[in-house]
């Protein structure tokens, strides 16, 4: 990989990370364009990642203190239960991790998914299309608006996240669509989408650095990048991220969700001919 490429997908996974329109799919689809494994070379994964980590800290630094300060008062408060929710939501991703994590990768392996589902890019096409449906049906459904996230509906957002591992089935579209099906507020569920997902990217990025660290061939996937073209694709995610994360909490807030719907199923349906044209 060199520095241009790890600048366009830096760039891809910065505003995809956010936008409903699936990280894993455009990057799965901007490697197999540029002919190139973004996803088995995994320092390029985890720095990606860790970089939008660190935009959304950034843009909602301020919930985080919000959160943290009420958390130290040690007792049941408005932030103490905001995390609560989030660590509700936690669980089905984190039993996702732990007993289907090898059937997971496999998904993303671009050699054995082809082999399970005839090609790699059919799998991002169904999700990306599935993606659309459901921001579209959160467009047009009008439900009653809540003013908070109960605990359970945000364990059911937490299985529409989990459900999202798979590639081109955002997560960011999976849940907000899921939190406005059942009725929660445009201006809470954005902020409460990206924060929720904070935990499980970096328990994800310590899991590969640790694989990393180990140093053996099938864990970095036989792939190698330089420092340069890593620390172009973290600060292009990063920079983007930013913007992306920023754009998005107001896209949300106006409720424009259907040119994604329309974007994703423009996508999916590429995704899905364009290898049996080229």
């Amino acid at each position: 990989m060199d520095w241009f490429q790890a600048l366009i997908l830096g760039i891809v996974q910065g505003l995809t990370e956010y936008l409903p329109v699936s990280s894993s799919g455009h990057l799965t689809i901007g490697s197999a364009l540029f002919g190139v494994d973004g996803e088995a070379n995994l320092s390029f994964n985890i720095a990606v990642h860790v970089a939008t980590v660190l935009s959304t800290c950034c843009i909602l630094w301020k919930e985080i203190v919000w959160i943290f300060k009420d958390l130290f008062k040690f007792k049941w408060n408005e932030g103490t239960r905001y995390a609560f929710n989030i660590i509700i939501s936690m669980i089905p991703i984190g039993i996702v991790g732990v007993l289907l994590k090898d059937k997971v990768e496999a998904i993303f392996n671009p050699e054995t998914s082809a082999s399970i589902f005839g090609n790699s890019l059919f799998i991002v096409g169904c999700c990306l299309m599935l993606t659309a449906l459901l921001l579209t049906f959160s467009y047009f459904a009008k439900p009653r608006q809540r003013e908070k996230i109960s605990p359970m509906h945000a364990f059911i957002i937490g299985i529409a996240q989990a459900c999202a591992v798979l590639p081109g089935l955002s997560r960011s579209g999976s849940t907000i669509a899921t939190g406005l099906l059942l009725g929660n507020k445009k201006e809470r569920l954005a902020q409460f989408s990206f924060l929720m997902v904070i935990p499980p990217i970096l328990g994800e990025a310590l899991l590969d650095a640790k694989d990393l660290l180990d140093g053996s061939e099938a864990a970095t996937g036989g792939a190698t990048i330089g420092t340069f073209p890593l620390l172009i694709g973290f600060a292009a995610a990063f920079v983007v991220g930013c913007l992306a994360c920023k754009w998005m909490i107001n896209i949300v807030k106006k409720g424009k969700l259907i040119w994604f719907a329309v974007y994703c199923a423009i996508v999916s349906l590429l995704a899905i001919v364009l290898p049996y044209i080229f």
